[in-house]
């Protein structure tokens, strides 16, 4: 009996975690509030200032597959990894993590294999790999909180605020960065609003949220 009820409870923790199986596209549930998107298209690679919380009302439908890609250890990373882990736990998201410290490209390479619904970033380390991987890679949807890809292609999302922004391409650090504005409260609405824009269709801009 006990055998038993150890396999059963096994297999009920295993159920629905195999992402080879066939999986309904994520669907928006909820609506944009007035002020989110502008009133054409945004043309690609533009900055959209949507209005402080018009994308509050909506989360993705249950089971979403998601995969974090992390890399690195200082403060605005961890915050970030956080927000996501709490967005991805209050909404039924099938979260995953590929942490690709010491080898950026690979990582990005390894999430990219998961074939998730949408791979979200945190860490500066992964912009530069990330540019050289999206391009080759665009039936796969990526979202960059706190940062973005200098030149994104269309399955590209980014948010930023005044603070953030870090763009890789050798440039360096912004002279604008503040890594004390990576709060929880604000890596919360970067992840919201993010996921807002790729599930209403609206992808390859940059989300600027101040």
């Amino acid at each position: 009996m006990l055998v038993a009820l150890l396999s059963a409870t096994l297999l009920s923790g295993c159920a629905g975690s195999d992402w080879a199986e066939p999986h309904p596209a994520p669907t928006a549930v909820g609506a944009l509030a007035p002020g989110f998107a502008p009133s054409e298209s945004p043309s690609p690679e533009a900055t959209v200032n949507p209005a402080r919380g018009s994308w509050a009302s909506v989360r993705p439908s249950p089971g979403m597959r998601v995969v974090l890609l992390t890399a690195g250890h200082d403060k605005p990373t961890k915050v970030l990894v956080g927000a996501i882990r709490k967005w991805a736990d209050d909404e039924d998201v099938e979260l995953r993590t590929v942490t690709a410290d010491g080898d950026p490209l690979g990582g990005v390479v390894r999430a990219t294999k998961l074939k998730p619904d949408l791979i979200v970033s945190a860490g500066n380390d992964l912009i530069d790999p990330l540019a050289t991987v999206t391009a080759s890679h665009l039936g796969q949807k990526f979202l960059v909180v706190g940062a973005e890809v200098a030149e994104p292609t269309a399955n590209v999302t980014a948010v930023d605020w005044s603070g953030a922004s870090f763009r890789g391409e050798g440039l360096g650090m912004p002279s604008s960065y503040d890594p004390g504005t990576f709060t929880a409260a604000r890596c919360a609405r970067g992840i919201r609003a993010g996921i807002a824009a790729v599930l209403t269709g609206m992808s390859g801009v940059v989300l600027w949220i101040d």
